[in-house]
Formats: structure tokens, sequence, C-alpha cells
């Protein structure tokens, strides 16, 4: 008797059932290093929405997390994020919010945040802010889903550095 007709069909029914790959999204985000007499790690809020600007889902939220809370009522000045999504969540959120980050280039994976995108127009933000400082706000547009491999990027000028968004279908 053969094998391989005996077991195919079990192999084409386990390869029809196993979960489609999600697309492969890291963001590699620069804080940079800074020449001033008080410097304070800055907030960071990253995040997706869609073509009509409405928050899709938040990617990473850094702030200053300490156990009286004391960190969170600064979050609001990430003034764009905290309209858009940021002041109706409760914190500290599992998975997104982390603490400030030194000044160097950071890499966040996003890929999960893809299992879930609805075919369309969408822009990544990333937002800046920091205590006597100031506030920056970059973002990059794409299409989804994306066909092959790219790479966008933007540049910041005061609180972000350099902003680069890789897809890897």
């Amino acid at each position: 008797m053969n094998l391989s007709k005996r077991f195919f069909p079990l192999a084409l029914l386990t390869g029809a059932c196993a979960p489609l790959m999600a697309t492969e999204l890291t963001v590699d985000i620069e804080i940079p290093e800074m020449d001033v007499a008080e410097y304070h790690r800055p907030y960071v809020a990253i995040w997706l929405q869609n073509k009509d600007s409405k928050a899709v889902t938040n990617g990473a939220v850094w702030y200053q997390i300490d156990d009286d809370g004391e960190g969170e009522k600064w979050l609001k000045d990430m003034r764009l994020w905290w309209r858009r999504s940021g002041r109706s969540l409760e914190m500290p959120i599992d998975g997104v919010t982390g603490p400030t980050r030194k000044p160097g280039i950071y890499q966040v994976d996003l890929s999960h945040l893809t299992e879930e995108l609805e075919p369309g127009q969408y822009e990544l933000y990333i937002e800046a802010s920091r205590e006597v400082g100031g506030r920056e706000l970059l973002n990059v547009d794409f299409d989804w889903p994306v066909k092959k491999a790219q790479t966008l990027s933007a540049q910041g000028e005061t609180e972000l550095g350099k902003l680069t968004v890789t897809f890897n279908p």
C-alpha cells in the first residue's frame, strides 16, 4: 500500500488549517542625545490610525511608570495621541506600555498589529513629549496590505531622530 496516498489528505487538511502569517512590521526610532542643562527622557506613543484619523490601535506608550501613578498625569502632553486614544485608556496596558528610554535607537516589533488590519490606507504615528523640552510628531502613510517588502522613513528635528518603518510580507 502506498502510504503517501493515504496520508496526503491529512497533510492537505492540516496545511489548510494553518494560520496565515502576519506581515512583519518593525519600527526603528531614534531618541537623540541632547546637550541641554536639564534633560528628561521623553514620553513616546506609537499608534496606527486609518485615513479617517481614527485611532486603530496602540503599538507602544513609553512613560514614567511609578507606584503612585504620578507619571500618568503627563501622558496628555502627547496631545494628538491623547485626543485620539490615550484619554480613553486605563494605564498600564499589558504589552503596550513601558518605561521611558534614554537616548539611542530602539526597535519596536508591531507585527501583531497587522493581523487585524482591514485593507485600506493607514498612518503610523510617533509622538514624543519631554518635560522642559518640546513635542514632536512624525508619521508615515502606507497602504494595507503591503504586497512586497518596503521601508518608509521620516526624520525628526528635535525630540525624535530618524524613524524607519519596515514591512516584510
